[in-house]
């Protein structure tokens, strides 16, 4: 029986062909942090870039350690608000997705 690809092969395959799927996994992570459910935006921001940039060149970018940044989006990981900025910024740079953040008056 044939291996099947895994979950992190099939989604960058996704991301690397279709730029609206790429854009809703950033939309995804950052909408799990700006709600407040941090472990599914930090989970979902892993998952992005891994599909996109990989950890080696946002280690490059950024020259900062690639374990350090993969543990700063690990299952414990509590990046400071510097380094998010940082990661979401050159995220940006590299992708070419980028963030428009505009208020919304609450429905409630």
């Amino acid at each position: 029986m044939p291996l099947t690809r895994s979950f992190r092969d099939t989604v960058r395959a996704m991301a690397e062909r279709d730029p609206a799927f790429r854009e809703a996994l950033f939309l995804e992570a950052m909408q799990g942090l700006l709600q407040g459910d941090v472990d599914y935006g930090r989970t979902a921001l892993r998952t992005y870039i891994n599909a996109t940039i990989g950890f080696e060149r946002l280690s490059e970018v950024l020259d900062r350690p690639q374990k350090s940044l993969m543990r700063m989006f690990g299952p414990r990981g509590n990046p400071t608000a510097e380094n998010l900025m940082a990661v979401i910024h050159a995220l940006q740079k590299e992708t070419g997705v980028h963030l428009e953040i505009r208020a919304v008056a609450d429905a409630a």
